[in-house]
């Protein structure tokens, strides 16, 4: 964690004659008394401290804009659902503090066949995973750094039961509704979202937007995007209420078409890698069009 060291500003006065401030004095003496600014606060200075990689995406994901929309702030209980790489979890971890707890959240296991990658072998290793998660967060954490534990959908321990504040899954939900008809996955995920959550807490979705005049078919969660109606009548149906939405994550120009799928976009370019003039056009899109939803447990 960066520190910030103050200045100490020392005016030398003649005893013969009234100190008497200069406007760049006074201008110091106000800066020195006023409460930090709101780049210095501990989200900022998280920010702020990740490496360049990461930081080179915020123009995309808006890591401080999208978790304070959501409320999320130090000493919270979060759940972050398919925590993967660590992005955000890297975030969390010491912005909620020594005082916070960060649960993961990953998809039931049964969900994972429907997966072209789930092999036996890949099914096997995510049975540990409510154990190897954690220990692989603890790369990430020091002393003064959320506590981590993990839990699988579809599987919520009783003792997390009405402990979160903060719900937070960021492109989380296309998966689960694209094979809702094999398992009622999406229906047990916000389920269990709902169930985690303390009376008032908040769900905070982050999710790949399809236009609503798309058909059903393409925004069924298989190409990745999901209608905006669609989500908010979900997480209805568990019992949320719709709290508001907000526009830090949209990006117009990405307009796909029937055919496209959300991981043609980087950081993925899944249609585009041996194709340099296309990944160019595919780059100069950015990432995908995002809606950023906010939702509450009713008391």
């Amino acid at each position: 964690m960066h520190k910030y060291i103050g200045l100490l500003l020392v005016f030398t006065v003649s005893a013969c004659q009234p100190a008497v401030e200069t406007p760049v004095e006074a201008g110091a003496k106000k800066m020195a008394t006023a409460a930090p600014p709101a780049e210095n606060s501990r989200l900022a200075i998280v920010l702020d401290a990740q490496p360049a990689d990461v930081q080179a995406r915020y123009q995309y994901r808006h890591p401080k804009e999208t978790l304070e929309f959501f409320d999320i702030e130090p000493g919270m209980t979060v759940v972050e659902g398919l925590p993967g790489g660590g992005w955000y979890t890297r975030i969390l971890l010491p912005y909620l503090g020594k005082e916070g707890h960060l649960i993961g959240a990953n998809y039931a296991l049964d969900m994972w066949p429907n997966f072209a990658f789930g092999t036996a072998e890949f099914v096997e290793k995510m049975r540990t995973w409510t154990t190897d998660w954690p220990v692989g967060a603890e790369e990430w954490r020091d002393d003064d750094s959320a506590t981590v534990s993990a839990f699988i959908f579809g599987s919520t321990p009783a003792s997390m039961l009405a402990t979160a504040d903060v719900v937070f899954l960021a492109r989380v939900l296309h998966n689960a509704a694209n094979f809702e008809d094999e398992g009622g996955y999406l229906t047990a995920l916000l389920d269990d979202a709902f169930n985690v959550l303390k009376p008032g807490g908040t769900l905070g979705i982050v999710q790949h937007h399809a236009r609503e005049e798309m058909s059903d078919a393409f925004a069924d969660g298989s190409h990745g995007y999901l209608k905006k109606s669609f989500v908010i009548a979900a997480a209805e149906q568990a019992g949320f209420e719709f709290i508001a939405e907000s526009d830090i994550n949209a990006n117009p120009m990405d307009q796909p078409g029937e055919d496209d799928i959300v991981w043609r976009l980087p950081p993925s370019f899944a249609t585009s890698a041996d194709n340099p003039d296309l990944k160019a056009e595919i780059e100069a899109i950015g990432e995908s069009n995002r809606m950023t939803l906010k939702f509450r447990k009713p008391e």
